[in-house]
C-alpha cells in the first residue's frame, strides 16, 4: 500500500509538534466591533399579559428548548410560559430560589428579566394568574436533568 504524500504551498513548512493556531475573524477580536460583528444580547423583562395579577411578583425559570415539550406536557397547572429559539421561560412567583438549587442546565432568572432574544407568549392560562407551581417544576426539571431534588430547611429540634 502506498502513502500518498499531500503537497504543500510553496513558502510553507511544517514545525513538528505545532498545532497550528484557529483563525478567527477580526469582528470577533477583543476590542474590535464591526457592523457586521455579532450583536451584543441585551436583557429583557418578561412581559406579563394584561389581566393577569402579579401580586406576588415575578421571576422566571428557563430550561433549555430540548426540554421545553416534556415539562409543559407534564405540569399539573401552567402559567405563562415563554419561547425562543434556544429557551423557554415560566413565569413564577418571586423568592421560587429560597433554599432550592435549580438544577443545571436550568437557569433562574429574578425580575423576570433574561437576555433579549425575542421571546414570544406560547402558553397564555387559563385563569387569572401568570405564575406556573414552582415546586412542580422544580422536580420535573431535576427529573429531566437527572440530579435530585435538594432543599434546605430549618432545623429541627425537639424539647422533650
Amino acid at each position: 500500500m502506498a502513502t500518498r504524500m499531500i503537497p504543500m504551498f510553496q513558502g510553507t513548512r511544517r514545525t513538528p509538534g505545532r498545532v497550528p493556531e484557529p483563525r478567527r475573524s477580526p469582528e470577533l477580536l477583543a476590542g474590535t466591533r464591526g457592523a457586521t460583528g455579532p450583536r451584543e444580547l441585551g436583557a429583557t423583562r418578561l412581559p406579563v399579559p394584561v389581566g393577569l395579577h402579579t401580586g406576588l411578583g415575578c421571576d422566571a425559570v428557563g430550561v433549555p428548548a430540548r426540554f421545553g415539550f416534556k415539562i409543559l406536557s407534564r405540569l399539573p397547572a401552567k402559567g405563562c410560559v415563554y419561547a425562543d429559539s434556544d429557551w423557554w421561560w415560566w413565569l413564577v412567583p418571586a423568592g421560587s430560589d429560597l433554599d432550592v438549587v435549580w438544577p443545571l442546565p436550568a437557569c433562574y432568572a429574578p425580575g423576570a428579566e433574561i437576555p433579549d432574544r425575542a421571546p414570544r407568549l406560547i402558553h397564555h392560562p387559563d385563569g387569572t394568574s401568570p405564575y406556573t407551581p414552582p415546586i412542580p417544576l422544580y422536580l420535573l426539571a431535576c427529573q429531566l436533568t437527572g440530579t435530585a431534588p435538594s432543599w434546605t430547611g430549618p432545623p429541627v429540634g425537639s424539647a422533650l
